[in-house]
């Protein structure tokens, strides 16, 4: 099925409603970074120290910082894009799917990122709105693929919708370093593993197809192919 053309800073993505999960997801990162801000520095806590999530055992915090950013755009930026290109796709995946990835994405970046930050021995904190942010737009790019949507009005493939959002991750990492955008950069990687043939499901799929095919071919080595010159024996069967 071929996806309507829909655009992105131009008004015409399709936005799905304040019921929607697209929605939900906005609005709890604007409540969550506000709350951060008004109870510093008890909002800190919530943010993502990767130092501090298994030493310190403050395990819950890759599940809260991606509703949170400190910043007024990223805030702003960062709801903006979960609402308009999340709602997106949203109408194309169902709410479900759309929480699992661009949510379940970030909370797994984060953990990922509290293994390397610990064995890096990072002492510095991250927000993950806009890792949120970046799931949705890659994903969103990538699953349209070589089909057309726009950009501030400029049309673009989804492939090309993609690579300005990594590139958004990219500068920022030459600007500040990697390391200062190690969530960002594993959600660009999840976005791409998941849209690309490596969400679980389609993994298990492939492991179950494969292990069929080693099952099968197992089996045919035991067969043996009767000889047709054999004696001819069929006349004591009458």
């Amino acid at each position: 099925m071929q996806r309507p053309m829909r655009s992105f800073g131009g008004g015409g993505f399709g936005f799905a409603g304040m019921e929607s999960m697209a929605a939900r997801l906005a609005l709890g990162l604007v409540v969550g970074s506000v709350l951060a801000l008004l109870a510093r520095p008890l909002g800190s806590l919530l943010v993502l120290w990767p130092s501090q999530v298994f030493f310190g055992l403050q395990l819950w915090q890759p599940f809260t910082y991606a509703f949170i950013e400190l910043s007024p755009l990223g805030i702003i930026f960062g709801a903006l894009i979960l609402y308009s290109i999340g709602g997106g796709l949203e109408m194309s995946w169902g709410s479900r799917r759309l929480l699992w990835v661009v949510y379940g994405g970030t909370v797994l970046a984060g953990l990922l990122t509290a293994l390397l930050g610990t064995l890096l021995k990072l002492n510095m904190s991250y927000t993950g709105g806009f890792v949120m942010g970046t799931l949705a737009w890659v994903a969103y790019g990538l699953s349209i693929g070589r089909g057309q949507t726009n950009f501030w009005g400029i049309p673009v493939t989804g492939n090309v919708f993609a690579a300005i959002g990594a590139g958004f991750v990219v500068l920022n990492a030459l600007a500040a370093g990697w390391l200062s955008q190690l969530p960002e950069l594993l959600a660009l990687g999840i976005a791409f593993l998941y849209v690309r043939g490596g969400s679980p499901r389609r993994l298990w799929l492939r492991f179950q197809h494969w292990r069929l095919q080693r099952q099968l071919h197992g089996r045919s080595r035991h067969l043996r192919v009767l000889s047709s010159d054999r004696p001819d024996s069929d006349r004591y069967l009458n």
